[in-house]
């Protein structure tokens, strides 16, 4: 049976102080929903202080994104290897906002994947369509294409060490939500993509809901069949309502 996971993206927000509140808020309620599995991924520059911060915990930590390139001439970026000194279990690739706003395509975001697989980080592999291309009747071609990238280079096995999240970038940051039915189609077509290749893969596979999941709404987008947690955003930067949603799929 797949286990819930609930995993916090902080994006670009948060400082030294506000996440020891933060964490120190999750690390308190989170033996009351330990049937859930919790993950939080902060700024590149706060890796060193979640780490301190929750070693020995139930809580895992990751990165919003890496360098497809594991060393070299790339200003800027953040290799894969370096995430490994920070003991990240999770890392996050193809988020919405990386492929509209910094132009990440297919082809980068699957090289991003297997460079996290490489190091034994695992990656989160985010799919989704825009509104424009909800509203046209291609979600099922768009997400269907995306997901073919990763599989084409790296093979249905690598989705023993790896989750999906589903986000419908009409749905982030805007107070919209898929409803849970909605929401469910998408993932029992990602499924079914993966069962096309590889039954028990896809069987095994977590496949997370990432559109404004929260309190309000994500016990019943969690008892969809194929929704197993949530990739959160806005709401994991207040400990009670990302207890709260993690406390939805208990």
């Amino acid at each position: 049976m797949r286990r819930k996971l609930v995993a916090g993206n902080w994006k670009m927000n948060g400082s030294a102080d506000s996440i020891r509140q933060l964490l120190d808020g999750i690390k308190a309620g989170a033996a009351e929903v330990a049937a859930v599995d919790l993950a939080v991924f902060p700024p590149f520059v706060y890796l060193g202080l979640v780490e301190q911060q929750l070693s020995g915990s139930s809580i895992a930590w990751g990165t919003q994104n890496l360098s497809e390139h594991a060393s070299g001439a790339y200003t800027g970026e953040v290799a894969g290897p370096m995430l490994q000194d920070f003991h990240c279990a999770y890392v996050i690739v193809g988020h919405s906002e990386r492929r509209t706003l910094y132009g990440e395509t297919d082809e980068v975001v699957a090289r991003k994947f297997a460079a996290a697989r490489k190091l034994g980080i695992k990656p989160i592999l985010c799919v989704g369509e825009t509104l424009d291309e909800r509203e046209q009747g291609v979600t099922e071609a768009v997400v269907g294409r995306q997901l073919k990238a990763v599989l084409d280079l790296e093979g249905i096995a690598a989705f023993n060490d790896a989750v999906i999240a589903y986000e419908p970038v009409w749905a982030i940051g805007t107070g919209r939500t898929a409803t849970p039915q909605q929401a469910q189609d998408v993932h029992a077509f990602i499924r079914a993509e993966l069962a096309k290749l590889d039954p028990a893969v896809a069987a095994k596979t977590a496949i997370l809901y990432g559109g404004s999941m929260k309190p309000s709404n994500a016990g019943e987008l969690m008892a969809m069949s194929d929704i197993d947690g949530g990739l959160i955003g806005g709401a994991s930067l207040n400990a009670q309502e990302f207890l709260a949603i993690a406390k939805a799929g208990c």
